[in-house]
C-alpha cells in the first residue's frame, strides 16, 4: 500500500510540475500578436514556409546544453570602432540573458581572414565577403572551450550566393556555427543618435540567427524575432521578443527558469532605454503575475 500511495504522490507530483511549467506560457500567450497576411516585399509572400509546431521541434535534433557544451562565444571579424565594440558587448550581455548562457567575445580577427575569392563589390558599390566562406572556413574551425554555439560578427557586408544582393545574417543548423554583420544595421554609420536603432537591430538579427542554432525554424504564426526578414525595414518592424511556442522551444532545451529569464530581459532594455522591447516585457510580467 505504501508503495502504490508513494506512486500516486509521484505521479501527482510530475502532473503538477507539467502544469506549472506550461502556465507560463499560457499566461504570456495572450500577448502574442498574429502575423498579418503577407503583402509583396515581405519575407513570407516571396518564401512559402510551414513553419515548425512545438511538437515538430520536439521530434527534432537540436542542441541542448552539457557540462561539457555550455558557452555561446562571439568571433568579432574586421575593424570596429569604439561605439561599435561597446556595442558588441551589449550584444554580450543580451545573449547570455536571452539564452541564460554564459556568453564570451573571443579575441578579435582580421579581415584578411577572408580571401578575395570570397569577396566581391556588391550592387551598392560596397565590399561584400561571402557568408558561406566565413562558415566553412573560418567559424566551423573555431572550436574555444566548452563551446555550444559560436556567431562570427563582420562589420563588412554580406552576401549568400551571387544572385543574391544581400544577407544579415546566415547559420549552419548542423555545425552550431552562424555570422551576422552590421553593415546594414547601422544607416551608413552608428553614432551616439541611432545608437539604440542599431543595438536594437543587432539584439534581433544575432537572437534570431543563433535561435536557429539551437533549433529554431521561421516562426509564421505570431510577431516573434524568428520571423524572417527581406529588409532592414521590416527587421524594425519584426518585435525582439520570443512567441509563446518559440519560448516553450527555447525553454523545453535549455531548461531555465522564465521568470528570472524575464526580469532580467526587462532590466536590459531599460537600461539601455529600448522602449518598444521594455512595454513587451512589461506586458508578459503582468500577464504572469
Amino acid at each position: 500500500m505504501k508503495k502504490i500511495a508513494l506512486l500516486i504522490i509521484l505521479l501527482f507530483c510530475t502532473t503538477c510540475v507539467k502544469q506549472n511549467g506550461n502556465e507560463y506560457f499560457e499566461q504570456i500567450k495572450k500577448n502574442d500578436v498574429a502575423l498579418a497576411k503577407p503583402t509583396e516585399g515581405d519575407w513570407l509572400y516571396s518564401h512559402k514556409e510551414k513553419g515548425q509546431s512545438f511538437e515538430q521541434f520536439i521530434d527534432s535534433k537540436h542542441i541542448v546544453p552539457t557540462n561539457n557544451s555550455n558557452i555561446i562565444y562571439i568571433r568579432p571579424i574586421g575593424n570596429f570602432n569604439s561605439l561599435q565594440n561597446k556595442q558588441i558587448e551589449l550584444l554580450r550581455e543580451y545573449l547570455e540573458i536571452y539564452f541564460q548562457l554564459k556568453t564570451k567575445i573571443l579575441e578579435t580577427v582580421s579581415n584578411d581572414v577572408i580571401p578575395e575569392s570570397a569577396q566581391r563589390i556588391g550592387y551598392e558599390n560596397n565590399q561584400q565577403f561571402l557568408a558561406g566562406y566565413i562558415l566553412d572556413n573560418v567559424l566551423k574551425k573555431d572550436k574555444p572551450f566548452k563551446r555550444i554555439a559560436l556567431m562570427g560578427l563582420t562589420e563588412v557586408d554580406l552576401y549568400p550566393k551571387p544572385e543574391w544582393n544581400f544577407v544579415f545574417g546566415l547559420a549552419s543548423y548542423r555545425d552550431k556555427v552562424g555570422v551576422s554583420s552590421i553593415y546594414r544595421l547601422q544607416d551608413g554609420k552608428l553614432t551616439t543618435d541611432n545608437f539604440n536603432l542599431c543595438l536594437s537591430r543587432l539584439l534581433k538579427i544575432s537572437s534570431h540567427e543563433i535561435g536557429h542554432m539551437f533549433g529554431l525554424h521561421h516562426c509564421i504564426v505570431a510577431d516573434c524575432v524568428m520571423n524572417g526578414t527581406n529588409s532592414m525595414s521590416e527587421t524594425d518592424k519584426s518585435s525582439a521578443r520570443l512567441c509563446s511556442v518559440c519560448q516553450r522551444k527555447l525553454n523545453s532545451g535549455i531548461k531555465y527558469d522564465n521568470k528570472k529569464r524575464l526580469l532580467e530581459l526587462q532590466k536590459y532594455f531599460k537600461s539601455n532605454n529600448l522602449a518598444e522591447e521594455l512595454k513587451l516585457m512589461q506586458k508578459d510580467a503582468a500577464a504572469i503575475q
